[in-house]
């Protein structure tokens, strides 16, 4: 190649960059995008959530006030790594999406709602706000209202860590709102490393999904990662925080990029890391940063006009421990424990579509299996369709009806029997026609769920 060529062409490079930019400037409904990303505020002796093990209790629960924030659980022996807040705010229009990624077990609605609520009050525009967790199971415990959770692995709701997350969360959403520029937008999948192994003995899905987000010069605003991968690296023994695999790996790609990077869990329900242990973590995060790295290299952002947003209520199933599940084979499957006071009838999923980009929320742990039935009827509609994991709420596992009549954890834990994994896969994807504008001419709702409840 001549040395004119190669002038020529990094000419016509910067002049078709320059055209986007402009492009950018000059679209008045064109999506503007702002982000921010801060450490999460932990109170000292805060117990780690994730594991139930006898490795993370106290010996006896705390009655004589011996620790502030710690009750059921030990108190946290510092941190490994950082744990962090990241926020994107997108705005076309008068349609807005806050969304907030925290490394953190679960969310609950209580927390989602007061957050709402913090928001409003500092004077935040109208928003929908989208909260997803990345899974990590040692982040902080002693912030999740529900009694259930608190014995089995979160430890009892503390006001102080409440606050302090739920501020971090707050702060990190008002800095990016306040950041926001016209954006350049591009999404690319690519393939995982093999990091992960079934739970359950079915095929996983190995995509990572890269949203990329620049302002109109080319300069890196966001990059949000999509994912299934359980935060179970770290064993039980473990009691510093750390975000595990998904924070390690985050927290690398923000020092290559310069860019806040929003990790979003998947259809995790099934899917646990190949290896564990810290080095094999550390090791781990190195692997797929490379692969995220390399989709955000390849990844060519453009003006995008589209912001939609649409959400659903979905009722669901009466919510019953499965003593089959929890016990053995052995029991009969119709024997269930109710636990209708302890948990919700029904919940909320969120579908948002950026451009050709599409996502919904599922308030849990998804099956791979349902996952990819909601990923492959969202392609016939947009470019790229993703699951968000783990947000805005946590009703437990949701799994395939035959997979829910096993024993083992993952059984135990369909705390909504075995048709509402199904359920609120077909309510996702009949989400996703409702965002396109299209018709959907066959549904499959199991009888015991009823997402007919009108979108917002």
């Amino acid at each position: 190649m001549t040395v004119r060529a190669i002038f020529l062409g990094v000419v016509l490079a910067v002049a078709s960059v320059a055209n986007i930019a402009t492009a950018a400037e000059r679209c008045v409904d064109c999506v503007t995008a702002g982000a921010a990303s801060s450490p999460l505020t932990i109170p000292p002796g805060t117990p780690l959530a994730g594991y139930g093990n006898p490795k993370r209790r106290l010996l006896f629960p705390d009655v004589l006030g011996q620790h502030p924030h710690a009750f059921w659980f030990a108190p946290s022996a510092g941190a490994q790594d950082s744990l962090a807040a990241r926020a994107l705010v997108l705005e076309s229009g008068t349609t807005r999406v806050a969304w907030v990624t925290l490394d953190l077990i679960a969310i609950d609605r209580a927390f989602t709602q007061a957050l709402q609520e913090r928001l409003a009050a500092a004077g935040v525009p109208a928003t929908t706000l989208i909260v997803s967790a990345s899974h990590t199971h040692s982040g902080p415990g002693a912030f999740l209202d529900s009694g259930l959770m608190s014995v089995v692995a979160s430890d009892r709701l503390d006001s102080a860590v409440r606050e302090a997350l739920v501020e971090s969360a707050a702060a990190v959403i008002r800095q990016a709102d306040g950041a926001r520029v016209p954006a350049l937008v591009a999404t690319m999948s690519l393939a995982a490393p093999p990091v992960t192994l079934s739970r359950l003995g079915r095929p996983l899905d190995s995509e990572i999904v890269v949203l990329k987000v620049t302002s109109a010069s080319g300069a890196p605003l966001a990059l949000v990662w999509n994912f299934s991968i359980h935060g179970t690296m770290l064993p039980a023994s473990n009691l510093r925080l750390s975000g595990d695999v998904m924070g390690v790996a985050s927290a690398r790609l923000e020092q290559k990029l310069g860019a806040p990077a929003l990790f979003v869990n998947g259809a995790v329900g099934d899917v646990s890391p190949a290896r564990h242990g810290e080095a094999a973590m550390r090791e781990t995060a190195d692997l797929l940063a490379a692969a995220v790295e390399a989709g955000w290299a390849r990844a060519r952002p453009a003006p995008v006009s589209t912001l939609r947003v649409m959400q659903r209520q979905v009722g669901l199933p009466a919510a019953a421990l499965s003593l089959r599940g929890c016990l053995g084979r052995w029991m009969p499957a119709f024997v269930r424990l109710p636990l209708r006071s302890a948990l919700p009838d029904e919940t909320e999923l969120v579908g948002v579509a950026l451009g050709d980009t599409s996502w919904v929320t599922i308030p849990g742990e998804l099956q791979t299996a349902l996952g990819q039935t909601i990923k492959r009827e969202g392609r016939e509609l947009f470019a790229s369709t993703f699951v968000a994991g783990l947000s805005n709420d946590y009703l437990g596992y949701f799994v395939t009806p035959i997979d829910a009549l096993r024993s083992g954890y993952v059984a135990c834990a369909t705390l909504y029997g075995p048709d509402a994994g199904a359920c609120l896969t077909d309510a996702a994807v009949d989400l996703l026609y409702r965002l396109r504008g299209r018709p959907r001419s066959v549904t499959r709702t199991p009888s015991t769920c009823d997402y007919r409840q009108g979108d917002r």
